[in-house]
């Protein structure tokens, strides 16, 4: 057996990383902490697998993830949904942290998902801003729609925190546009999404630092990563719809609302979504439509370096 027949499954928990080794019933646990990383590293080496598969678990695979690539190790970042329907279709009934390992070396083997790239410390920082600001949007919608519904006493207290929460989410706002405007690359890249009716700094936070595949990947590809490209359902006689799933669903979120601005100020998009209205197609069919080609126009400027042209992109 060599290397390059080698995999490698680590079932992330906030704690601990279960770690599998295919083929081979070779399973160990490390502390999800820097030590646990280091030994776990050190370990991976010996073994120089061809690939190493972990599933998103919501930031705590970041630390293994990121440390792995750094050291050169081939890594690939999954869905954990890819993960849940391969091990329903192999036959993975129980679920111990153990087993999930297990899954995800045997889901490496089979499917062999691309390795990430390793994006460097500013981009890492740069994405986390990101994820702080939609975290307190959403936290300042909650306190919001509490306000509407509270009694004089905790009004004061709520108001008190929403106006935190706005000078938090205004300083959030002007890091992340200072960065953007002191990196050449994410400052040309910025420019030229904003130049596109639709696009406003929030929405460019989320595509330069979320989707830095833009412009390098052909529009199916950049569609599918996203999650607006259609797949069909037909089986038999049957025809289904075609629907949208998977892909980055914060980029989606964040493409949406650039999207819905569009239909109405953007000349091209708003014309393209008029006219799949006339000819049947349902409002969410046709904003989904709409959402996958400014998506491909955002992609096709970035990747030639164009700033937004009606005529072109009508054209």
């Amino acid at each position: 057996m060599t290397a390059q027949d080698t995999f490698v499954g680590i079932d992330v928990a906030k704690d601990h990383l279960d770690i599998a080794v295919r083929p081979g019933d070779t399973i160990w646990r490390v502390a999800n902490d820097a030590d646990g990383i280091a030994a776990l590293i050190g370990r991976l080496k010996g073994i120089q697998p061809a690939l190493v598969v972990l599933e998103a678990t919501g930031g705590y695979e970041t630390a293994a993830a990121s440390s792995m690539l750094a050291d050169g190790l081939q890594v690939a970042v999954v869905n954990p949904r890819k993960v849940r329907d391969f091990a329903k279709g192999a036959g993975y009934l129980a679920k111990t942290d153990r087993i999930d390992a297990r899954v995800l070396a045997h889901f490496a083997d089979a499917i062999r998902p691309a390795p990430c790239a390793l994006a460097d410390e500013q981009t890492q920082a740069l994405q986390a801003l990101v994820a702080r600001r939609k975290q307190v949007v959403e936290m300042l919608t909650a306190e919001r729609n509490r306000l509407k519904q509270s009694r004089l006493p905790v009004q004061t207290q709520i108001t008190k925190h929403i106006a935190w929460l706005q000078e938090e989410l205004d300083a959030l706002d002007k890091d992340l546009s200072d960065r953007i405007r002191n990196s050449p690359a994410w400052r040309d890249k910025d420019d030229l999404l904003q130049s596109a009716p639709g696009v406003g700094p929030r929405v460019s936070f989320v595509l330069v630092a979320n989707l830095p595949e833009l412009g390098t990947l052909n529009r199916k590809k950049i569609a599918a990563l996203v999650g607006v490209a259609p797949f069909n359902r037909d089986s038999g006689k049957w025809q289904g719809r075609r629907g949208i799933w998977a892909g980055r669903a914060h980029v989606r979120a964040a493409l949406y609302m650039a999207t819905l601005v569009a239909t109405r100020y953007n000349p091209v998009i708003r014309q393209f979504y008029t006219r799949l209205r006339e000819a049947g197609k349902a409002a969410k069919v046709a904003l989904t439509a709409c959402m996958r080609k400014f998506l491909t126009i955002l992609n096709a400027m970035v990747k030639h370096h164009t700033r937004w042209n009606p005529a072109a992109v009508a054209a």
